[in-house]
């Protein structure tokens, strides 16, 4: 199709789109939807024979998708935010493909309170039917009726009360539906999406305690949730809806309809609601006994199979058997109790002062901090109670619980009991951390790294206040074990949970306890291997909860085996392990005598038990997750075991199946080993990196030759064979405040450390893409060096402040300096040159919309690169992808120029709100830039000359705005104004400039990665010794010689539309396009004129803004 065709259609299709934007419609955001489940399956569509049948279905047990005439819903959560009515719509769409005729009959949308939520059901149910009822079918013998009845746990109130009453209303609601509907299947699905805005509000009566740690919170809601399932079920058998009647059933779905079953990663909206359908879709076809054990990354459309084609009841499927109670072992309490055969147990003669000479004996005190599997979530819990998870057994906890005796009872506490009696600090019985049982246990279930110091700062207060404690003479033994939390949470946020951040938490904590507590040994624990837990969640036989652990630890269960997700998740744990270690190998713990933190290992790698070839369930509570009373016990042993082994010859590794043997103290080893008493040197802090002092690069690339004579094709080109550099665009590509130390230096333009033509120094210390070059070829011509009013410009024709419209300009000036040049030879040298526009024109969009329309900004590059493809030879252009700018809001600092230069310099994203109708629109109108740039360069417009291409360089296509350790935008990334770039960012701009172009088109990387490393700059090959284009792009270009082409350089021309196409379709469209434009205008000056009661973005701005 022409050029005029294409911009008559692309109009239309952007009018369109803001007519969407506009109106606000819930259709569009189905079709949105639709999109993505389309771009997915539709074109290879793998469902066969999915027309309707003839002939009705006889029972409700033997319907097919194909079957179903009309969806309805009920409990829809018609609240602000939500994606259920998209996630229906999304039903809706999938079930059309089966059956074209489907109907959807939805009660009215209203927005509900939702604290009144609960106990619309029955009112619900009763407007379906109703509307059901009133529903006229084309075809009266094939009205089967599917109804969604969806179950939604209020998270503020999770508990047994609440449960009852759900149970009842869904009992309510589907007694009326029994009562009044006939071909229908009712599928009770329990509702718990991330979507909903995270939480439910909570309920005016809930009667349920009040619940403040956001895990414990988590993992309440997901137990809950199980319950609820079981209980949904229970009544369900109980009622005999299942198969009592051959035109009526109900379907109670064995998974919950969760976003955190999805992925290991957070989703955007538009993904968590395909791959929600895509659950709720497998929720109706799947039987019970499958559904909890598929892997969520595999989540695609499935089709009814031939030997189960029907949507799933209880009577076509296969039941799900729950495993009965075990009995419990004849040999639990001699395998939880431990007999100690030391011999020689008394303490010192003399209380010790030194950390080094500390007998079993001598310990007064006991202590601990850390997770839920130091609370004891669990530990005691009946096999498949899985409601009794919640409770927290503190007097079974391995390294601090104190109930009975060692002869039922393996603890750490209760082994230093035997040898001092007068023991204090052990806790006893069960509850939560505030308890007087818990006494000295203060792990908080739920805990990560970062809560260490709070549970630090509890202990010493509780130690202080315990009268029976000498708190300066006492030796106290504290164990801190933590970071499985870290690990389950880690993909969720790499930089809150990296190693830099877990260790330094850590060392919080110790700092803490090194300047508070005297007379103190700390075991410190390396994180668990965790990896291996996977196991229990992957036979599908031992009936573990899948699905819940899914939810309170995504990223351990949830990536694929073999994936890179998981082995991140390994190299992650490896690296909090190896953190610790050097932590501890630092000795800044060990600077007087009586106080030591000792490095216990035997986690570092663990062996799960196993029974009968499969993961012994018995070492673990009912959730498979947490650990029962036999693991604690093992647990218990190693780290006492772990204690009298001396530093340098520790046991590192945990075999549960194989049991241990309980050590004792020797006469020439009678003290807790230390690095002391153990001859052990550490080996010392590591030494801080090396201070950066300049952004240069290294360079290893070993063949820099260029070609054997001087290439005729661009797409023979070597960067060698590159003679000129050349650079268009704004105040990115004058390096404006790029070295700038304070207000007074953002006005001068350091053109020498331009990212796309500087040439100051060399590549060691400025990286730049002409000083990249320039290891290829050192007599470059055209780079810029210095700056301000002693700049030497070479070719750098940007203008700070440009826009799109003054790129012909710099074209034209860039002609005449080339065609002036006396070191150029304007016919034969090969050019580079570099255009990024198009910030300033999205920064001051808002203020003047026509001329800087995407169209106006598309037509202004084509003006460009016309020019240059008819007047200059031998070029090849990189043209940069428009960055998302949205990401500078987020860019802070306390300084002035950070608070005023952004507000006046780009006012159309600074000045607006998050989420404002502003905002959205320019997000748009920065997303369409970027593709009226890619349709430009390629619909084949400069692909007519042998000698010249254009390459789209895509890596500020996904901009990612690089972070500090504190998680904001890093800030030495930008000026002091916080908008322009610093010479960091040039030298990271360059890189990636450099790499895109050793990247074949169509396999660019579309996203930048701003992380310092000297090493980044890739090499050209053998195999691939050139810059690529999309001719030597294609699979079959040969690198071997070169075709002899004399190619005139051809002038443009203007095309229209081709004979093909009827000349009145784009008058049509254009007509169409123009009606459509004047309603979109009326309507949104209608809606702002109804809704808005800000003012207008024009007038918060500055008449004259300062451009980028």
């Amino acid at each position: 199709m022409s050029d005029i065709c294409r911009s008559v259609m692309s109009r239309l299709i952007s009018l369109l789109s803001v007519l969407i934007l506009v109106l606000g419609d819930p259709v569009p955001q189905g079709h949105h939807y639709y999109s993505e489940l389309e771009r997915n399956s539709m074109n290879h569509w793998p469902c066969p024979q999915t027309s309707p049948d003839i002939h009705s279905a006889y029972s409700v047990h033997s319907l097919k998708p194909q079957d179903i005439a009309v969806l309805s819903a009920i409990g829809l959560p018609h609240t602000a935010g939500s994606l259920m009515p998209t996630i229906m719509n999304g039903l809706y769409e999938l079930l059309s493909l089966f059956n074209p005729d489907l109907f959807s009959l939805l009660p009215e949308e209203k927005y509900h309170d939702p604290v009144q939520q609960f106990g619309r059901l029955l009112e619900q149910a009763e407007e379906t039917a109703l509307l059901l009822n009133q529903w006229q079918p084309a075809n009266t013998e094939r009205d089967w009726k599917l109804v969604v009845l969806f179950v939604q746990l209020d998270k503020q109130c999770a508990c047994t009360e609440q449960v009852n009453v759900l149970v009842n209303e869904v009992d309510a609601a589907l007694q009326l539906l029994r009562s009044q509907l006939t071909k229908a299947i009712i599928s009770v699905a329990i509702l718990d999406t991330d979507s909903d805005n995270g939480r439910v509000q909570p309920s005016r009566a809930c009667p349920c305690p009040p619940d403040t740690s956001n895990w414990d919170h988590l993992l309440t809601t997901a137990i809950y949730a199980h319950v609820l399932l079981e209980s949904l079920e229970h009544q369900l058998v109980k009622k005999s809806w299942y198969s009592n009647r051959e035109d009526f059933t109900v379907q109670l779905q064995g998974v919950p309809l969760s976003a955190y079953l999805l992925h290991n990663t957070p989703l955007d909206e538009e993904h968590q609601a395909y791959k929600l359908v895509l659950q709720l879709w497998e929720n109706l076809l799947q039987t019970a006994s499958k559904q909890e054990d598929r892997d969520s990354e595999m989540l695609k459309i499935r089709c009814p199979s031939e030997e189960k084609p029907f949507l799933r009841t209880v009577k076509n499927s296969l039941s799900e058997t729950r495993p009965g109670p075990r009995a419990a072992s004849q040999s639990a309490n001699a395998f939880m109790g431990t007999e100690l055969p030391c011999e020689d147990m008394t303490p010192s003669i003399a209380p010790p002062t030194s950390v080094h000479e500390v007998r079993p004996a001598d310990i007064g005190v006991v202590a601990a901090l850390g997770d839920s599997l130091t609370a004891g979530n669990g530990v005691g819990s009946a096999p498949y109670n899985l409601l009794d998870v919640l409770t927290q057994y503190r007097g079974l906890s391995w390294s601090v619980g104190g109930d009975r005796n060692l002869s039922t009872v393996t603890t750490l506490a209760n082994i230093l009991r035997e040898f001092n009696p007068e023991l204090l600090g052990f806790s006893e019985g069960t509850g939560t951390q505030t308890t007087v049982h818990a006494s000295l246990n203060q792990a908080v279930a739920g805990a990560t790294s970062s809560d260490m110091l709070k549970q630090a700062k509890a202990l010493v207060n509780r130690m202080k206040k315990d009268s029976r404690i000498d708190f300066h003479s006492d030796w106290k033994v504290i164990t801190m074990f933590i970071g499985g939390n870290d690990l389950c949470d880690s993909c969720q946020n790499t930089l809150q949970y990296s190693t830099e951040n877990f260790v330094k938490h850590i060392q919080e904590a110790l700092d803490y306890l090194h300047h508070e507590v005297p007379r103190a040994i700390v075991n410190l624990l390396e994180p668990i291997h965790i990896t291996p837990l996977r196991e229990m969640h992957q036979d599908s036989t031992l009936k573990c909860p899948t699905w819940l652990v899914r939810i309170i630890c995504p990223c351990v269960i949830l990536p694929k085996s073999g994936s890179k997700s998981l082995q991140d998740l390994n190299d992650l744990n490896r690296a909090y392990q190896r953190g610790l270690v050097d932590l501890v190998e630092s000795g800044r713990y060990d600077t007087h005598s009586n106080f030591t933190v000792v490095l216990q290992p035997f986690l570092r790698d663990i062996t799960l038990p196993v029974m009968n070839g499969r993961p012994d369930r018995s070492f673990f509570s009912p959730d498979c997750f947490h650990l029962s009373q036999k693991a604690h016990t093992l647990m218990a042993r190693g780290l006492w075991n772990n204690m009298l082994e001396p530093l340098g010859n520790k046991t590192h590794f945990q075999d549960f199946s194989a049991g241990s043997f309980v050590k004792c103290p020797s006469e020439t080893a009678p003290f807790v080993q230390t690095y002391k008493n153990s001859n052990y040197t550490y080996a010392g802090p590591t030494p801080p990196p090396s201070p950066i002092l300049n952004w240069g690069s290294d360079f290893s690339c070993k063949d820099t030759a260029p070609s054997s004579s001087v290439p005729t094709s661009v797409h023979r080109l070597r960067p060698a064979d590159i003679k000129v550099v050349a650079a268009l665009g704004d105040s990115i590509t004058t390096g404006l405040g790029a070295k700038s130390q304070n207000f007074f230096q953002l006005s001068t333009e350091y053109e020498g450390v331009s990212w796309s033509i500087g040439g100051d120094l060399t590549l060691n210390s400025t990286t730049t893409l002409p000083n990249i070059l320039r290891k290829f070829n050192p007599s470059l011509q055209g780079v810029s060096k210095g700056q301000g009013i002693l700049v030497q410009k070479g070719f750098n024709m940007a203008t700070s402040g440009a826009k799109a419209s003054d790129l012909p300009a710099q074209v034209s000036k860039l002609l005449q300096s080339l065609q002036s040049s006396q070191t150029v030879n304007f016919q034969m040298d090969w050019k580079l040159i570099t255009l990024l526009i198009g910030v300033s024109d999205i920064c001051q969009y808002c203020l003047d919309q026509n001329n800087l329309s995407p169209q106006n900004y598309s037509h202004h590059l084509m003006e460009a690169l016309d020019l240059l493809y008819k007047e200059v030879p031998r070029v090849l252009v990189n043209i940069i992808a428009v960055p998302q700018i949205d990401g500078l809001k987020k860019v802070k600092s306390n300084s002035l120029p950070c608070s005023l230069i952004p507000r006046n310099t780009c006012p159309c994203l600074i000045i607006p709100d998050d989420n404002s109708l502003e905002q959205i629109k320019l997000k748009l109108i920065n997303l369409e830039y970027q593709t009226v740039i890619e349709q430009l360069i390629s619909g084949g417009r400069y692909d007519g000359r042998e000698d010249f291409t254009v390459v789209l360089q895509p890596y500020l296509q996904n901009t990612v705005f690089p972070l500090s350790k504190n998680g904001n935008v890093d800030p030495s990334y930008f000026t002091v104004d916080c908008l322009h770039l610093s010479e960091r960012a040039h030298s990271e701009m360059a890189i990636a400039l450099w790499n895109n172009m050793l990247e074949p088109v169509g396999k660019k990387q579309a996203f930048n990665n701003f992380t310092y490393d000297r090493t980044k700059i890739r090499c050209p090959s053998q195999s691939e010794p050139f810059i690529y284009t999309k001719m030597n792009s294609l699979p079959n270009f040969s690198t071997t010689s070169e075709p002899i082409i004399d190619t005139p350089v051809p002038t443009t021309q203007q095309s229209f539309c081709p004979s093909t196409i009827p000349i009145w379709v784009p008058v049509v469209l254009g007509v169409t396009g123009l009606l459509l434009g004047w309603g979109v205008t009326w309507l949104f000056l209608w809606r702002r004129f109804k809704k808005t009661k800000d003012k207008p973005i024009e007038d918060k701005a500055e008449s004259k803004a300062t451009n980028f």
